[in-house]
């Protein structure tokens, strides 16, 4: 006996469980963002109307309310945004020193950070994840990749890339809804500091900090034109891409858009990199830290609601401790907190958008009706927005849909393994390969594994860790070229 009384109502010896914790509410302030109620294309330095007079609504995922109204770019649009890119590639942008150049870039990246609060509330609002992962993740890497990038401006010469190496031109670029500001970042920061000029389209649902980024370009003092961002939906992305004034493509997003992109540039002479979907695994084997694993795991599908195209959608789990190792999963899904992104104490924050959330819950339907067993975290959802809890799929067989097609949500299917050559066997069983993750105490097994996956980043007992000096890419399914690192560079020199 430890002294305390017995808990009220129970057998003295029984053990005492502790209520759990519950979180005040911690709001984050909406005051550093002033939204406009119309946001215009960046053009040539300037914002101006689109001449299509078409507009489109972003809302708020977690409310479903609208925050503004954003002009949609036609073929007159992407015309000046090309030809405004062209001419500040072969007038000033070009052969201006690289050590000029990096000074932007520096520039920028410094601004990034001077008004880091107001982009990652911004970023919450218009994407739906949490305050955390914004103010976090999002916004401090991406500052990090133009500080990374300025620092190569000088210094390509020494980049292994050739002696003289020289720029494309205008660079064409297409980013996703699930990291806005960071996939600009990845794209533009190369660009700029290998000396081309950009004309970016970000994502219809996410096109607010794009068109902020816009007004730091001009704080920063950027010559007009050396960067552009055209708003609009899939066809202004298709008018991008295609346009015969581009001289390179980057587009990160699904497979299908990319597989339809690389057949438009397929004989234009255009350089094209493509980062599209995942299906990871992430394997845990029998002599893991466990506890350890369980966070990377969770980490792994759960961080951005699963909006990750790299995220550790399959759990490869070795027989021996895999029941044990499932009940510490379901205890620690059960803590994590789903609601308001703003508040600072969310784990989950909402869906991106109705249409995202609809393939979420067929695919999840789907897992249930071919046989999954289906476990979802005991959370309330709100009654406003676009929500899905934490879920995990057992039973799961590689003949399930939920282990082949990329869901991209926050819903895990768990398979299990006897031996490393199974573990690789059914890791390596997808037409995609862009990422995986290996959980093991033994340095020779950690080699072993990577070597023998094919994935474009293999994870060594972490997961989701990104850095500007690493490149990231995939294989397959998953795209081809590199982005970060010395190696990201290569698709923007000649």
């Amino acid at each position: 006996m430890d002294g305390r009384p017995p808990a009220e109502g129970g057998d003295a010896g029984a053990p005492r469980t502790a209520p759990p914790l519950e979180y005040a509410p911690a709001p984050e302030s909406r005051a550093p963002v002033t939204l406009q109620p119309g946001y215009e294309p960046f053009i040539d330095g300037e914002f101006a109307p689109a001449k299509t007079g078409e507009y489109l609504t972003t809302s708020d995922p977690a409310t479903a309310e609208p925050l503004a109204e954003v002009a949609v770019c036609g073929e007159a649009d992407v015309d000046r945004a090309v030809a405004a890119a062209r001419r500040a590639y072969e007038t000033v942008w070009r052969d201006m020193p690289g050590a000029e150049r990096g000074k932007y870039l520096f520039r920028i990246a410094r601004i990034i950070q001077e008004r880091s609060r107001e982009i990652a509330v911004l970023e919450t609002l218009d994407n739906g994840k949490p305050i955390k992962e914004t103010r976090d993740v999002d916004v401090p890497l991406a500052a990090a990749h133009f500080f990374y990038h300025a620092g190569w401006a000088d210094k390509l010469a020494y980049a292994g890339l050739g002696r003289d190496p020289r720029p494309v031109g205008v660079c064409a670029q297409v980013v996703p809804w699930n990291f806005p500001l960071l996939m600009l970042a990845w794209k533009i920061a190369p660009a700029l500091a290998a000396g081309n000029t950009a004309v970016l389209k970000p994502a219809e649902t996410t096109p607010l900090s794009a068109l902020l980024f816009a007004e730091i370009c001009r704080e920063a003092d950027l010559p007009p034109g050396v960067v552009n961002i055209v708003t609009g939906a899939g066809e202004t992305g298709r008018l991008l891409v295609e346009h015969p004034g581009a001289d390179k493509v980057a587009f990160t997003g699904s497979t299908a858009v990319g597989r339809g992109i690389a057949r438009a540039v397929a004989g234009t002479g255009k350089r094209l990199t493509l980062e599209l979907g995942g299906k990871g695994a992430n394997i845990v084997y029998d002599d893991a830290a466990v506890d350890q694993a369980v966070e990377g795991v969770v980490s792994g599908i759960f961080f951005n609601q699963g909006h990750v195209c790299c995220a550790g959608s399959r759990l490869l789990l070795q027989e021996s401790i895999a029941e044990d190792f499932l009940d510490r999963l379901r205890d620690r899904i059960s803590l994590l907190r789903l609601g308001d992104p703003l508040d600072k104490n969310t784990d989950i924050g909402a869906i991106n958008s109705a249409a995202q959330l609809e393939r979420i819950r067929a695919l999840a339907a789907a897992g249930e009706a071919e046989g999954a067993e289906s476990w979802t975290a005991p959370c309330a959802l709100p009654e406003r927005g676009y929500w899905f809890p934490p879920t995990v799929f057992t039973g799961v067989t590689q003949a399930h849909r939920i282990a082949r097609e990329e869901i991209f949500g926050p819903v895990l299917s768990v398979l299990t393994f006897r031996t490393p050559e199974e573990a690789v066997a059914k890791a390596n069983n997808t037409p995609y390969g862009l990422s995986a993750g290996v959980w093991t105490e033994k340095g020779s097994r950690m080699l072993w594994t990577a070597q023998r996956l094919r994935a474009g980043v293999v994870w060594s007992n972490t997961f989701n860790e990104f850095d500007p000096t690493s490149p990231f890419g995939g294989y397959k399914e998953s795209g081809y070229g590199r982005e970060g690192g010395r190696h990201g560079l290569e698709a923007y020199l000649g």
